[in-house]
């Protein structure tokens, strides 16, 4: 099925469907790790979206340190599951079990582009002056103070304008950037991963 005409499309639907409930699975756990409000709305929508598969798992998989280490597990085998049947699909049927260490780098990266998003929302918000009760302002604010405020203090606004969050945005491409081709390269991840 290399050369199908309906490989592409097939490895997007994957992607996007595995991508969008990976992405979720990690935001439920960013938002506990961050101590975001449990019972704001979209707290509650992701928390709904994720329970059924994680309840049965933290059964197994306990938490550490008040981490959610399920969450984490949940997206390491949802990522893997991702990489397998991609790899089916454009014909590396050769060390599919690679996937498991190859989903590593894949969601570092992930994490590091939900800052980066979450970043660059909080400031396009920021010059609309959005309702500060609004539940996503809140999200938001939970999710990106604890690395704004660093950097504000590092970084003080300049003539009213704060330049923070550049600083922030600076900081994780170059993570980024540093990170993740060691990580690949540790983990042996094939150019079709990236």
């Amino acid at each position: 099925m290399t050369d199908s005409y309906l490989t592409n499309p097939v490895v997007f639907l994957i992607q996007t469907l595995f991508g969008l409930y990976t992405t979720i699975v990690i935001l439920r756990f960013l938002l506990q790790w961050m101590r975001a409000d449990f019972y704001n709305p979209i707290s509650q929508f992701v928390v709904k979206l994720t329970t059924p598969v994680l309840g049965p798992l933290r059964r197994v998989v306990p938490g550490i340190g008040g981490a959610d280490i399920a969450s984490l597990v949940l997206a390491w085998l949802l990522k893997s599951t991702e990489l397998i049947l991609i790899g089916l699909l454009v014909g590396a049927n050769r060390n599919l079990l690679g996937a498991f260490f190859w989903s590593l780098p894949a969601l570092v990266g992930l994490v590091i582009n939900i800052f980066l998003f979450a970043v660059f929302i909080r400031v396009i918000l920021s010059w609309v002056a959005p309702d500060p009760r609004h539940p996503g302002v809140h999200l938001l604010d939970s999710l990106t103070s604890p690395l704004l405020r660093p950097a504000q203090r590092l970084l003080p606004p300049i003539g009213g304008i704060d330049l923070s969050p550049m600083l922030v945005i600076i900081g994780l491409v170059l993570l980024r950037m540093l990170l993740l081709p060691p990580l690949q390269a540790l983990t042996l991840s094939p150019q079709w991963v990236v």
